[in-house]
């Protein structure tokens, strides 16, 4: 396998069996998926779908009951495969005993960082993230969004090739949001590869290149987040539409008075335009059609509820 793909998994599949048999969850089913090294990914999927499954598939903490993952090329439930990869889980449990700096310390020791550069690593850290005031305060006291930024700190400890994050900004605040996305920002720019997980559609749209929706542990889409959210066709917004003429151009709706109209084609478009003018209605826009990401994400869940 090229190590020029960070992330590679073939035909992944998770069963998780009761008990007793007498029932089976496919958590993950048959997902195939590549992550080219340097990409900003982003995994998305609604509650139950898999995505932490999934993740905790490529680090080992499960094992596959079929299928295979690689980490830049080198099987993952190789102990040396997962080296270069920093993580930052959904629910983390830091001993709240510790301090800011001493929980970081406790993490270098155990990512096997040399005594003699955790110090200096540490501190490095805790400023990146906007805690260095806080090095000497107990976790306990530390609040959701500076529990989500220390682990961030974590996971960069060892500066891993690959980080994996479960939700990375859940709890925290729009200016904590805006700190990490600058250092994932930066991070993508020395070439680290990013696999995000997250429900904040908006934040995955902002920040990854590439995207993949799971439903019911299967791929259901993947693809660049511009492709995806850039449709065919045009859109047509206007004000003051007589009634009759946004229905004969089957008008999708109207705001405050603007109506908004989409055709396929350029020919379309300009015949809209005359048709509009010529009954009075003013032209406010004229735009490519495109989609928000939650839009994209909604009408792939809905088809596969369907099926």
């Amino acid at each position: 396998m090229s190590s020029d793909i960070a992330i590679r998994t073939r035909g992944l599949t998770k069963v998780f069996r009761s008990r007793f048999g007498r029932r089976e969850v496919r958590a993950v089913d048959g997902i195939s998926l590549d992550v080219p090294r340097g990409t900003t990914f982003g995994l998305l999927g609604p509650n139950g779908a898999g995505k932490t499954t999934f993740v905790k598939l490529l680090l080992s903490a499960v094992h596959p009951s079929s299928g295979s993952a690689a980490i830049f090329g080198r099987d993952s439930r190789n102990r040396n495969a997962r080296r270069p990869v920093g993580y930052l889980p959904e629910n983390h449990r830091f001993p709240t005993y510790l301090n800011g700096a001493g929980m970081l310390d406790f993490y270098a020791a155990l990512s096997g960082m040399p005594a003699r550069d955790r110090a200096g690593r540490v501190a490095e850290l805790l400023d990146l993230v906007d805690l260095g005031r806080w090095a000497g305060v107990r976790l306990r006291k530390y609040s959701k969004g500076m529990l989500q930024r220390l682990g961030l700190a974590q996971a960069l400890m060892h500066r891993p090739a690959l980080l994996i994050l479960d939700e990375p900004t859940d709890g925290v605040d729009p200016v904590g949001r805006a700190l990490i996305r600058e250092i994932l920002a930066d991070l993508e720019r020395r070439g680290v590869t990013i696999f995000l997980n997250s429900h904040l559609l908006g934040e995955v749209e902002l920040f990854c290149r590439q995207v993949a929706i799971i439903h019911h542990g299967r791929l259901a889409l993947t693809g660049s987040v511009k492709d995806l959210t850039t449709g065919k066709g045009y859109c047509v917004t206007a004000m003051k539409v007589p009634p009759a003429i946004h229905d004969r151009l089957r008008g999708e709706s109207t705001h405050d008075t603007v109506s908004s109209f989409r055709f396929n084609t350029r020919e379309e478009v300009n015949q809209a335009i005359d048709a509009l003018r010529s009954a009075g209605a003013e032209i406010e826009s004229v735009a490519p059609s495109t989609s928000t990401l939650e839009e994209v994400f909604l009408r792939t869940v809905q088809a596969g509820s369907r099926e």
